[in-house]
């Protein structure tokens, strides 16, 4: 199954076998690294599994024969020569109280409201011709699939999750271990709490036996002898693993104060190569994390609460983030560096009042709207977060950019959430952190829950570009997030929705009269018109037609 692509041609091959076994839940244990310029540390990974994810499976996609399992050399996990400093499987310190966690999703119905939605989870559907999806071959073992690239994998292990003190209060069957993962991930939404707290001991439950592994370039096979269906898989297992330097998703550079500083690029191959995962978009899953790094250095992530550093040692602080929305796994983001906090001079008690921050479940919980996503503590049921009007919000850069954060981003960031939510509603997500990501950033934003990269380019001249830019992101909350493409094929979509809200959002945010705001949207339109045709003249033409999903 090694695949030899060719970066500037093909597409990314999607290898996990989603129509048989999907992710709904990880917990990231993770220490940096800056000598070595590597993350290592553990993932657990959290399944559900049925016959519901094998319908449309045969249509739906392209799929390598079943010879090509027989062609897969397992091997137990082998010594490594790459450096792990920290062998210990979980954190000591979890704070399991700092984490909300999303419920259940049995419901197939379409994804209108809210976020996207499940029904086609299973069906692997992807962009891509490279695609294996392995299901269950008759006599031979099943094998799970996982989309990875440029990681170094030193154990995979199942965990005994029935060895987690107290389970027996929690399951109606807590001597078989499949059966507690099931009732775990199927926990409504108000019981968030006691979700969380059960993936964090079960996270931490030992192994009870070491699972055949096999990785190439693109996928990582695992399989456990004589378990030769999706059901009978093991439902909890724990990967040890390395990154590399080299690695394409995560970038190791210096800041613009030359501080050292690492951080995800979100391309060219998403998060495959920051920790394995289910890589098509219809994948979604919650996550919790946990990042230790030294005492110096600030770790943003996409995660619901803004985390505080704890103190473990002299020198080394940890952080712990989560999201209880479900999302692909390519939007998980993170960074790490010397990141100064910009805050405003003055700050207003209206202000304070405006932007108090609202947990999903917190006071006032009514329903005041149906949303046909699956079950999760949902921001658009809050009544309380349909009025927040602008959302908790911080701007993190290095600290020789902090006057230009200051004069320019901040004071934008208020009129722009105010702006979006005057045209569509509530906040998908409780809060914003913006990072002035460093110079060799390519491109002028990204947008992932919570987080928004921004180039420093932005900063420059006057408040247009930067106010525009930030509205580009902050649009890709609903459009790109909430709500997402099923294929990554239809990514145009979710841009198109952006670059056009940009400036419907911008108009507002300026209070500009409604002849000014028109004469800006057509200008602008006018712009792009140009744009897009001088781009036609010059591309190739298998470039200029959209292709159908296989």
């Amino acid at each position: 199954m090694d695949i030899k692509l060719d970066p500037s041609r093909d597409d990314l091959p999607l290898m996990a076998n989603t129509s048989h076994i999907l992710v709904k839940h990880y917990v990231l244990d993770l220490d940096v690294d800056f000598e070595s310029q590597i993350i290592e540390g553990t993932i657990v990974l959290f399944f559900e599994s049925g016959n519901k994810f094998k319908k449309q499976s045969s249509s739906t996609e392209e799929t390598y024969p079943s010879e090509s399992n027989k062609a897969c050399k397992f091997r137990t996990p082998e010594p490594c020569h790459i450096p792990v400093t920290n062998t210990r499987t979980v954190s000591s310190k979890m704070g399991y109280n700092d984490f909300v966690i999303c419920g259940k999703g049995e419901k197939d119905t379409s994804g209108k409201d809210g976020n996207h939605d499940n029904q086609e989870q299973a069906s692997g559907i992807s962009s891509s011709k490279y695609c294996c999806d392995a299901g269950n071959h008759g006599s031979e073992d099943f094998l799970l699939v996982l989309d990875c690239c440029d990681l170094s994998v030193l154990k995979v292990e199942e965990v005994d999750v029935a060895a987690v003190p107290g389970i027996e209060k929690f399951t109606r069957s807590p001597k078989l271990r499949n059966q507690i993962v099931c009732e775990l991930v199927a926990l409504p939404a108000d019981r968030w709490r006691e979700q969380l707290d059960y993936y964090a001991r079960c996270s931490q439950a030992p192994g009870c036996g070491e699972l055949l592994f096999d990785i190439d370039t693109w996928s990582l096979q695992i399989r456990k002898t004589g378990v030769q269906t999706a059901t009978d898989f093991p439902h909890a297992i724990r990967i040890q693993y390395t990154t590399k330097p080299q690695g394409r998703s995560v970038t190791w550079t210096s800041d613009q104060s030359g501080r050292p500083c690492v951080y995800t690029m979100g391309s060219p191959i998403n998060n495959r190569a920051l920790f394995p995962c289910q890589e098509p978009p219809v994948a979604m899953s919650t996550w919790q994390a946990t990042v230790r790094a030294a005492a110096s250095f600030v770790v943003l992530m996409s995660g619901e609460n803004s985390a505080k550093p704890t103190q473990l040692r002299e020198g080394c602080s940890s952080w712990h983030y989560y999201v209880t929305m479900p999302m692909p796994a390519s939007t998980f983001t993170i960074a790490v560096g010397s990141w100064t906090e910009t805050k405003p001079e003055i700050c207003s008690s209206d202000d304070l009042a405006t932007e108090k921050s609202f947990s999903p479940f917190e006071a006032d919980f009514r329903y005041v709207g149906v949303c046909g996503h699956m079950e999760y503590p949902c921001r658009f049921q809050n009544a309380s977060a349909t009025t927040q009007e602008i959302i908790p919000h911080r701007v993190f850069a290095p600290v020789c950019l902090k006057g230009a954060c200051q004069e320019t981003l901040l004071p934008l960031i208020p009129p722009c959430l105010s702006a979006a939510h005057s045209v569509l509603g509530t906040h998908p997500f409780s809060r914003l952190d913006v990072l002035i990501v460093p110079a060799n950033f390519p491109s002028l934003g990204m947008a992932s829950p919570h987080l928004v990269f921004l180039s420093q380019s932005t900063l420059t001249g006057m408040s247009q570009f930067c106010g525009t830019r930030l509205c580009h992101e902050i649009a890709h909350a609903w459009f790109g997030l909430a709500i997402g493409a099923r294929d990554w094929t239809e990514e145009w979509l979710s841009e198109g929705f952006a670059t056009h809200l940009e400036d419907v959002f911008w108009a507002k945010a300026q209070q500009l009269a409604p002849h000014e705001a028109r004469e800006q949207r057509e200008l602008r339109a006018c712009l792009r018109w140009r744009r897009l045709q001088d781009e036609v003249r010059n591309s190739p033409e298998d470039m200029q037609v959209l292709r159908t999903a296989h």
